[in-house]
């Protein structure tokens, strides 16, 4: 899924650099997890992962992708579906996606509230996505909730197929990357049927550990080789950004206001996303984490300055900076070709005294 500082496309550069300084380790705290790519991307390498985010949706992502070992799930579930004929599946996920895609449909909150037949009432009906999508959405996601509270599925079964659902969902969502505000006409990929995809399920063999708080209160708790910070680095907030996705994530029918019907963040704001407490945050992680080593990602037009980011960290040990060219995340461009625009990704390497 598109994502505000999504780092799939650095993850090589990233381990690269910590290489070239001869950084090594046996386990890392994604203290931002966000989408988890980083993490995906460091399990992959062996690594032991402790992740941790505000948001319900990344902690979805972070059962599914990083908690979970299990590649081969719904062992049982699937065995207990009705046989489609003539298809073929290659593993017991597609069969249960399979059977989510083809459910019957159900007007519930998604529909209701994120859909211009559900909306038509409202002065500017929302068109978030389809109504056939809409419905189809909350088909899948009470059926998911329906078979975890039968004890049909895992838990580890559970947040797959709901991170499922949340990557699928993305691709058919009528706005420009971001859920902040919806196209006024239909983006021609939101208009298809959405077909659930399957995840890409990873066994490191290890012990990961994840969280859905304020990575800040877990300082005391969690000991890594490497601390890999990718905070927010402007003042717009994640959160009313992904409003749409932590809703269909907890399916808590939450109150809603606004043209784009967005759902309350208070308790869900960063201190990074404010210039008067960014660094103050960023001095507490360094001073008080258990690592060896602090990487933070952060780039050339973030709220805190380069110099004070250098001063901060210098405090606590040896510093270096690293910087290469980065397109900008682009939330706007609904497929027009437009003119590429690079920014500089800085990568701040802090080797704890």
């Amino acid at each position: 899924m598109r994502y505000i500082g999504n780092k799939e496309n650095l993850c090589d550069k990233i381990h690269y650099t910590l290489l070239s300084q001869q950084i090594q380790g046996e386990s890392l705290f994604d203290v931002f997890a966000g989408t988890t790519s980083v993490s995906q991307y460091f399990k992959h390498k062996g690594y032991q992962i402790t992740t941790s985010d505000l948001m319900y949706f990344s902690y979805v992502l972070q059962k599914a992708y990083i908690a979970n070992n299990n590649t081969h799930p719904f062992s049982t579930l699937a065995t207990e579906l009705p046989h489609t004929p003539h298809k073929l599946f290659t593993s017991n996920l597609e069969v249960v996606l399979s059977f989510l895609d083809n459910i019957f449909p159900v007007e519930g909150f998604i529909f209701q509230n994120y859909t211009p037949e559900g909306t038509a009432h409202l002065p500017t009906p929302r068109m978030y996505f389809s109504n056939e999508n809409g419905r189809k959405i909350d088909a899948i996601r009470q059926q998911i909730e329906l078979w975890h509270q039968k004890n049909k599925i895992t838990e580890n079964e559970y947040f797959v197929l709901l991170a499922c659902l949340i990557e699928s969902v993305s691709f058919y969502a009528n706005v420009a990357g971001i859920y902040a505000a919806f196209h006024k006409k239909w983006d021609p990929r939101a208009v298809k049927p959405l077909t659930l995809r399957p995840i890409k399920l990873l066994n490191n063999h290890k012990e990961n550990q994840v969280h859905n708080t304020d990575s800040v209160t877990l300082l005391n708790k969690i000991e890594a080789d490497i601390f890999y910070l990718d905070p927010p680095y402007n003042a717009r907030q994640y959160a009313p950004n992904y409003h749409l996705i932590e809703t269909i994530a907890k399916y808590d029918n939450p109150s809603i206001k606004g043209v784009t019907g967005m759902r309350n963040y208070t308790e869900q704001k960063s201190l990074f996303c404010n210039p008067n407490t960014a660094l103050e945050e960023l001095d507490k992680i360094a001073q008080q984490g258990k690592y060896k080593t602090l990487v933070l990602s952060y780039n050339s037009e973030g709220i805190m300055p380069q110099e004070a980011i250098i001063q901060t960290l210098s405090q606590y040990g040896k510093v270096t900076l690293t910087q290469f060219d980065y397109q900008r995340f682009k939330s706007n461009n609904n497929g027009e070709s437009q003119t590429k625009k690079y920014i500089q990704e800085q990568l701040y390497i802090l080797k704890h005294q």
